[in-house]
This record gives C-alpha cells, sequence and structure tokens, in this order.
C-alpha cells in the first residue's frame, strides 16, 4: 500500500466543520478508551459496537459518519493492542499504558462517506446529513491540489481517507493497495552502517556522510517566534477560545517553523535510505544486497532512542539526527528492491577490534581507533565494519527485514499514531493522527 497525499482547498466554514469532526473522534477514542478501563475483556469488536452506542447517546456524535466513528474505535483499539503486545515481550522501562488523547488532528474514513469528483481533483465528503450547510459536519466539496494521479487507481483500490490538520492548512491522505516492489539484479554487495554525531552515518567502506544538523540550522530562526509567542498575551478562557488572535498568528508561525525542519529531515532519510539499497550518490557503481545497521537507530529495541537522550549534553543533536526515519526508510526501500536489512545489536561495536576482536575501552573524545595488532581506523569507521560483520554471522537466523504483505508479518500498531509514513502495508487503520 501506497499513501497519495494532496493539499486541501476549501472555504472557511469547511475548515470549521473539519476541526469540530476531528473534536468528536477524539471524544469517541477517549471515551471507548474509557470504556475499555472499566470493564474486563473487552476487544476490538466490542470498542465498534461502544461507537454506535456513543453515537445514539449524544447527538453530535451521531452526525459524524459511522465510517469515521469506527476509525476512532480502532484508533482506541491500536493503543491496547500495543501495550499489551509490549507487555508479552517484556520491553524494558514502561509499557506504553494507553493515555487519553489531547490534540487530535485528523478525522478518517474508509471506503463511504466520500465521494471523488469524475476528474478526481476535488472529493466531497458526506455524512448523515449530507451536505446541509446546517450541519455541524457539513465539509462538503474540497479541491485537490498535488503532484500526484488518482486518475490511475480505482475507487476500489482507496481503502482509506484521512483528513489531517497542521500548521500550513489542511491535507487529504488516500492509502492506496498498490504493489510497488522492484526487484534488483544480485550483486553480492554488502555493506555496514554506524550511525552518528558528527557524522550522520559512516560505512564499513569508509564513506561518511554528513550530518546536515537540520534543527541547528533554523535553531536561532524558532527562538525569535518563540519569544513573540511569549509577549502575546493569553486572553480569558472563554471555552475553547483561550487565546488571543495576535497569540494565535504567532504559535501559527512558530508551528510552520517546526514543520518545516521535520520535513526537511524526514525527506533527508527518505532520499539517503534510497542512496544507501541502490548506492548511486555515495560512489558504489551496484546496489548492495545486505544492508547492516546498528539497532539504537529504533525506539522498539533493546537501546532505544528515549534512552540516549538522558544524556542531556547530547539530547538536542540526537533528536535532530532523526536515527529511527532513517531506519523506517531504510527497511522500506529494502523491502521494495528486494533487499535485506539487518539491526544488529550495538554493545562494543565501537570498543572491539575489526582485526583481531580485542575489546578497547575508549571514551567519546577518543576518534581514532589503535590496536596493538596495527589496526588503526576512524571509531565510527571500525564500527561499522563490526556491525556488517555482526549481521553476516546472523542473516539466515535472525533477520528483521520481513514481507509485510505475508501473514506470518507481525503488526506493531502504533500507540499514538503520530507517524504518517508512505510505507507499503502501513494503512491509516494502524495510524491515529499525522506528524505535524
Amino acid at each position: 500500500m501506497i499513501i497519495l497525499e494532496f493539499k486541501a482547498k476549501g472555504k472557511k466554514h469547511q475548515y470549521s466543520a473539519i476541526d469540530e469532526a476531528i473534536r468528536t473522534v477524539q471524544f469517541i477514542r477517549n471515551s471507548c478508551l474509557r470504556y475499555w478501563m472499566d470493564n474486563k475483556g473487552i476487544s476490538k469488536y466490542d470498542l465498534n459496537k461502544y461507537s454506535a452506542v456513543l453515537a445514539e447517546k449524544f447527538p453530535f456524535a451521531n452526525e459524524l459518519n459511522s465510517t469515521a466513528r469506527q476509525s476512532s474505535a480502532e484508533r482506541a483499539w491500536s493503543s491496547i493492542a500495543r501495550f499489551f503486545d509490549n507487555c508479552k515481550k517484556k520491553v524494558p522501562g514502561k509499557k506504553g499504558f494507553p493515555r487519553f488523547q489531547k490534540h487530535c488532528r485528523s478525522v478518517e474514513y474508509k471506503q463511504s462517506g466520500w465521494k471523488l469528483s469524475p476528474d478526481k481533483k476535488s472529493i466531497t465528503f458526506r455524512d448523515n446529513k449530507g451536505i446541509d450547510l446546517r450541519s455541524r459536519f457539513a465539509i462538503g466539496k474540497l479541491k485537490l491540489k498535488g503532484k500526484w494521479d488518482l486518475w490511475r487507481f480505482d475507487k476500489k483500490q482507496i481503502k482509506r481517507v484521512r483528513i489531517v490538520r497542521r500548521a500550513d492548512g489542511y491535507y487529504v491522505q488516500f492509502c492506496v493497495q498498490i504493489d510497488v516492489s522492484e526487484e534488483l539484479e544480485p550483486t553480492g554487495n554488502t555493506i555496514g552502517l554506524d550511525v552518528g554525531l558528527k557524522d550522520f552515518y559512516t560505512d564499513s567502506d569508509g564513506y561518511a556522510e554528513p550530518n546536515p544538523r537540520f534543527y541547528r540550522t533554523g535553531e536561532k530562526r524558532l527562538k525569535f517566534y518563540q519569544r513573540r509567542v511569549s509577549r502575546k498575551k493569553k486572553g480569558k478562557a472563554v471555552g475553547h477560545a483561550t487565546r488571543t488572535a495576535n497569540r494565535k498568528k504567532a504559535i501559527n508561525k512558530l508551528g510552520r517553523t517546526h514543520l518545516n525542519i521535520s520535513r526537511q529531515r524526514e525527506e533527508h532519510a527518505k532520499r539517503l535510505a534510497r542512496c544507501v539499497i541502490r548506492s548511486r550518490s555515495v560512489g558504489y557503481a551496484e546496489s548492495n544486497d545486505l544492508v547492516a545497521y546498528v539497532r539504537a537507530a529504533c525506539r522498539r529495541q533493546d537501546l532505544r532512542v528515549k534512552n540516549l537522550v538522558k544524556n542531556h549534553c547530547l539530547a538536542k543533536s540526537i533528536n535532530d539526527a532523526g536515527w529511527y526515519q532513517f531506519r523506517k526508510w531504510l527497511e522500506h526501500f529494502g523491502e521494495k528492491f528486494g533487499r535485506v536489512t539487518v539491526a544488529v545489536n550495538p554493545a562494543y561495536t565501537s570498543q572491539n577490534c575489526s582485526e583481531c576482536g580485542e575489546v578497547l575501552k575508549k571514551s567519546l573524545s577518543t576518534r581514532t581507533h589503535v590496536c596493538k595488532c596495527g589496526c588503526q581506523l576512524d571509531r565510527d569507521h571500525n564500527a561499522a565494519i563490526n556491525i556488517l560483520k555482526r549481521a553476516l554471522s546472523t542473516v539466515g537466523h535472525t533477520g528483521t527485514w520481513i514481507d509485510r504483505r505475508s501473514r506470518y508479518a507481525n503488526v506493531d500498531p502504533n500507540a499514538y499514531g503520530e507517524d504518517t509514513s508512505t510505507l507499503p502495508g502501513s494503512g491509516l487503520d494502524e495510524q491515529a493522527t499525522s506528524l505535524k
């Protein structure tokens, strides 16, 4: 599956209707979560039935489309399922007990409740009252602006439609069921990657990719807009309106700046991961059949990013690097092009000698690995070689790449749904809200 995103163009009352629908989605999701907490033995189907009960009890919930209500219940179940999965796997630390959502940013429809125009350049959302402007959910017709061509896909291929609110406007996402795999000829090349802060990564051949540091570059501008927000008065709290008009504008500008930085980081990780898999722009003539990388790039493994950022001297730089996004796209393109990607345990990859295997203790300030056996390498280069060797010893036994279309693929639902990925197989029903 792929996710196609378009900018939605509408009128002010349509945007207000979208906001009202998003608030109702949040209400249904939190109500289902409370229902699960208060009753034992609740399943996914029980939550779907409870969403219908909420529609009968609350008139404003009944105005929302039934498929949108069901999707809200599925969002609650996603967080519950991940909590149970973490408990079953005995994940160290917090297990991610489901929490009530405070800031929902999207509303999701299934295969009903919306209709594409014949030219597929606009979409009309319909609720129980149709497109009656007196309904609070009368979203109506929205124009779609983007570079994708929806006319190539049949309506039956569109499994989910989502409206996302971001700092720079509203977007419509389409989850399209299509095979995007592309097989490449095997070459026998292998590569190991060691992610870091000085360089974004260093591979086993000695190439070091510079770290762009997008947050550090835009930090001055962020501070400027943050000071402007701090100077604005909050105003009196009347319902949901707790901001003055000027404060709301300042917050929007700050949000746009953060959104721009996050998009830069995501696009950089995506392009770089594709280049590593295909090896076109980093000096290789052929593609790599196996790509190994450290497990520190994943938040779901033993060494988590949230544990690394406890070092306050490096926390900002670690968050700015975006290692998990890089790993996510490595696995995506590895699956797309039929390449094997393996995440290895990072323990002692920087301390062990890649030639003789002797353990040489060194601090972060020691940037060169010098061993008695005569091996002298940059510490990151030495670590990348160790990562590749460790991956080659595990291939055929414990790999991390799994065909997500397989019936044996493990589904790990996102508890908070803050990721809007274009990974095939990661349907919109496994995500709750957008990233920004």
